[in-house]
């Protein structure tokens, strides 16, 4: 079909064909992408049907498949089948979660971990130092953990149901290195992820990282429905699932029981790999009735359980476990021998000396009622009208109405003297109209502060 006959068709996105330069398909890419990014072609877009745009350009129909699969790749559109190819909801911007340098802000944004604690960690480290085999730690043997450190690792999983052995864990450094050890050895560019609609942010930047595609599925307040992760893995070749049972960030679902057993036999079916990022389960193993057990128990052999332990002991050590199954072992051991070498084994025998000593339990017993405390201040400014969510979450999940964009509500409060992240950073797919902040209530330095910062977002918000 001649270009001319589009002249004044509607189209979402009409680029210059004689912009193109072969290969076709790489410059069509290139310049879909550079659309994206400079905010040509805003989040949530529906780009034209492959057929249409290529008889717009009066190019092959498999050169717009090509180029619209890179773009793919790079985690800058997303195909929904049935409904058409979308431009990424975060795909021009960075949505990584970390400290922000700017002073004088009460802290909303990132989740700490109520740092209050940091004391009696502060006088292990001591103790650690004083023993009599700190060199022995400082080197590079034991490259998944000395052997008695993953002892400790196994006896403090064990209250959330973790029965493995020593040559199934390895100690890492973080639960974020954790993900991208597993994406790293377990995936290849391309590759699909299934997550919840909204999920954790830095791990939709590690997908872009490594080029994986997440397909969001649809939940309710019980977590990932199964019957939407059915219907998706039966329309495309899904390879694993990304979930956070116990408290989901940013939602705070917790996955009841029942549906992690409909989402196992789901997950078994389709023999997808399950990433189980547990970092809440101190704070739900033992605490909530419905509580059974994590779900790698479930899919053993083809599950990744982690445990961080940054929200349950200490931010700064960065060390968190991984439990894997014999059939994933060999592929996770190169992955990290190549990307750590080693994590830190004298970080670790901190960790280990507050484990083996009770100190852990002491932190853990601190940081609920601390939680506690700071969801009751927090109801007082934002009473809570249903019980979804896990009532001890180090965050919360709050629904806002008239405020659509996300980066002008975020910079207005930070004007405030507020840091706080709008919903859409969250999001692995399309866009939806119920908007939400993601409150942080672990990282204000005192109560007091919290309480403040509550104020202003309560008058902002009305």
């Amino acid at each position: 079909m001649p270009v001319n006959s589009f002249e004044h068709y509607p189209m979402s996105w009409k680029p210059d064909s004689k912009a193109l330069k072969r290969p076709l398909y790489k410059s069509l890419a290139s310049l879909l992408e550079q659309d994206i990014v400079s905010g040509f072609l805003a989040p949530g877009t529906k780009l034209p049907p492959q057929r249409e745009l290529a008889d717009f350009l009066d190019i092959n129909f498999t050169t717009i498949t090509r180029a619209y699969k890179i773009c793919e790749v790079k985690g800058l559109i997303y195909a929904v089948t049935g409904s058409g190819t979308f431009v990424a909801p975060n795909a021009a911007r960075s949505i990584t979660i970390s400290r922000d340098k700017t002073a004088n802000l009460i802290e909303f944004g990132l989740v700490s971990s109520f740092e209050q604690t940091n004391a009696i960690v502060k006088d292990t480290i001591q103790k650690v130092v004083d023993k009599r085999y700190l060199e022995q730690l400082l080197n590079y043997n034991d490259p998944t953990g000395i052997p008695y450190q993953k002892s400790a690792a196994l006896n403090w999983m064990e209250s959330f149901g973790i029965h493995t052995d020593p040559e199934h864990i390895a100690i890492v450094s973080g639960a974020q290195n954790a993900l991208a050890i597993t994406l790293a050895a377990l995936f290849e560019p391309g590759n699909r992820i299934a997550t919840d609609l909204y999920t954790y942010s830095n791990f939709i930047e590690l997908a872009k990282i490594f080029h994986i595609q997440l397909v969001p599925i649809k939940g309710d307040q019980f977590g990932m429905l199964p019957d939407e992760l059915e219907k998706q893995c039966s329309q495309t070749n899904i390879h694993g699932i990304f979930l956070m049972p116990s408290c989901s960030n940013p939602t705070t679902v917790m996955i009841s029981d029942i549906r992690k057993q409909e989402l196992a036999a789901v997950i078994r079916k389709h023999r997808l790999i399950l990433i189980e990022d547990d970092m809440h389960a101190f704070l739900t193993a033992g605490m909530i009735p419905d509580y059974q057990q994590p779900m790698f128990n479930l899919l053993p052999q083809q599950s990744v359980y982690i445990c961080g332990t940054s929200k349950s002991i200490c931010s700064g050590l960065r060390v968190a476990y991984m439990v894997y199954g014999d059939a994933l072992r060999e592929k996770i051991l190169r992955a990290i021998f190549n990307i750590n070498v080693k994590t830190s084994s004298l970080d670790a025998e901190v960790i280990t000396e507050l484990i083996l000593s009770g100190k852990a339990h002491e932190i853990v017993s601190q940081k609920k009622q601390l939680a506690q405390t700071a969801n009751d201040i927090y109801s007082e400014y934002f009473p809570l009208k249903t019980t979804v969510g896990h009532p001890l979450s180090f965050y919360r999940w709050l629904p806002i109405q008239g405020h659509n964009d996300a980066f002008q509500l975020e910079m207005h409060l930070k004007g405030q003297g507020i840091r706080v992240f709008h919903s859409d950073r969250f999001l692995s797919g399309q866009t939806t109209p119920e908007k939400y902040l993601r409150i942080a209530l672990s990282s204000t330095n005192s109560l007091d502060e919290l309480k403040t910062g509550l104020k202003i977002l309560t008058q902002y918000l009305n």
